[in-house]
């Protein structure tokens, strides 16, 4: 009796609150692909990633249909590019991205992280090389997305990367402004970034992981806001009982589902990502599950501590039903893929400020956000900056997703459509900080670092 309810009530979550899996991610090693020659190199790197990956769409597609648990997405992640194409004397990476795209196209998934570059103490040729090739990658590749870590707990924070990226994310908004600059939409930049993270687009396969594993990231906001309907006027401790048990259901769903692919597919499970990802859909929000909590508006005072107390029971009921939980697990907070984060930020109650410091406590940092297009360079660096200081303090990782939408400012819309959904374009402070970022060099690592 016990097992057909819940049975019964994971149908319920799966039909009425929009409880799924989010995406399967196939994580593959290139470090065999490594050749001097880059177009051997390419080939290698199509060819591998083609073998792999060949029937990761079908057999999530029947485990989906056999357990009736939607899949929404199948995905790649690869060894940072910088560390492949550096042995090559290629003067761009162009022509790797497109080869992830080529290969991407072939296999049938919905997106491929991995041109990345990690860069936390400093460059070498190949990851500049990759860094300056982001912008027309990004513009000529449908399905590649790209990320670089630039700072760490242990390292401090790379402040000649924070300088450049806030170029390369202008370049890229330039280069995709005929569809809202939807390039960025596909670039993050991260401090403490981990390398089995499911979700995109900051996805890479970290040279720690093996051959080849799958990843899984699951999600369930309206899970968790219906859960705390029923319980009208409980206390907080009450509350996060009632996400600890939601969680836990959640995983245990995603936990099935993931091991049970990886078998078909005969690749080892690697994480469960338990993070509650939201989309654009009514009711698959995580802004209206902290409005539950009794806030008018996410963004009014409350918000941050609403927040930390989800993402902490989210953390504790999940861990219990997975024999490996990592990547970033917890709330995702991005503005456009976030029905409740939207309206939020239309109607003046969710400002950029308010975000970052909403970002102290989630899973991830200030993502998918539309900002004027005319926003300067620096100004997009000293964000960058403050997110990845966040970071290292609090030894957690954190991003930044920004869209400077080309043509466009303050009380106008981009539209990205699908997943991405749609933002409004938030107001960025006015002052300058150009000579602080112009500065160049390294913040240091705290102090709290040195643990040994």
């Amino acid at each position: 009796m016990a097992l057909f309810k819940d049975v019964i009530e994971t149908v319920r979550m799966i039909e009425k609150e929009n409880l799924d899996i989010r995406t399967t991610t196939m994580g593959i090693s290139l470090m065999d692909c490594i050749d001097s020659d880059g177009e051997r190199c390419r080939k290698k790197i199509y060819d591998k990633i083609t073998r792999l990956a060949e029937n990761l769409v079908t057999q999530a597609d029947r485990v989906a249909t056999e357990f009736g648990i939607p899949i929404v997405n199948k995905r790649i992640s690869v060894t940072p590019i910088s560390l492949i194409a550096g042995a090559t004397s290629d003067s761009d990476y162009v022509a790797f991205a497109e080869t992830l795209d080529n290969a991407a196209r072939a296999v049938g998934v919905n997106f491929i992280g991995g041109f990345s570059a990690l860069v936390p103490k400093g460059f070498t040729k190949g990851d500049l090389t990759l860094i300056h090739s982001i912008p027309e990658a990004l513009a000529a590749t449908e399905h590649v997305c790209s990320s670089v870590n630039l700072g760490s707990t242990k390292t401090g924070i790379n402040m000649d990367a924070v300088k450049i990226m806030g170029d390369i994310v202008k370049q890229t908004a330039y280069l995709t402004r005929d569809a809202d600059s939807i390039g960025c939409a596909k670039l993050v930049i991260f401090c403490n970034a981990v390398e089995d993270n499911p979700f995109m687009a900051g996805a890479y396969h970290g040279v720690g992981q093996p051959d080849t594993v799958l990843h899984v990231g699951v999600s369930g906001p309206g899970v968790v806001k219906r859960a705390l309907e029923k319980c009208s006027g409980a206390s907080f401790d009450e509350m996060a009982e009632i996400i600890k048990k939601t969680a836990f259901k959640i995983t245990r769903a995603g936990q099935l589902v993931g091991t049970e692919v990886a078998s078909r597919l005969n690749v080892p499970f690697g994480i469960l990502d338990l993070s509650l990802a939201p989309t654009p859909e009514i009711g698959d929000s995580v802004a209206r599950i902290l409005e539950e909590m009794g806030l008018e508006h996410t963004g009014a005072h409350g918000t941050t501590a609403a927040l930390a107390m989800l993402n902490d029971a989210v953390k504790k009921g999940g861990i219990m039903a997975s024999t490996s939980v990592g990547g970033l697990s917890g709330a995702f907070i991005p503005v456009s893929e976030d029905e409740g984060m939207i309206q939020a930020a239309s109607i003046g109650a969710l400002s950029l400020d308010k975000l970052e410091a909403m970002t102290c406590v989630c899973s991830v940092g200030l993502d998918m956000i539309a900002i004027p297009g005319d926003t300067p360079a620096t100004t997009i660096s000293g964000i960058i900056a403050d997110e990845a200081a966040i970071g290292m303090v609090n030894s957690k990782t954190t991003a930044v997703r920004l869209i400077p939408v080309y043509g466009k400012g303050i009380g106008e819309s981009a539209e990205f459509g699908g997943l991405l959904g749609m933002a409004p374009i938030m107001g960025v402070n006015p002052n300058d900080c150009s000579i602080f970022v112009n500065r160049g060099g390294k913040i240091p690592a705290p102090i709290h670092s040195f643990k040994n």
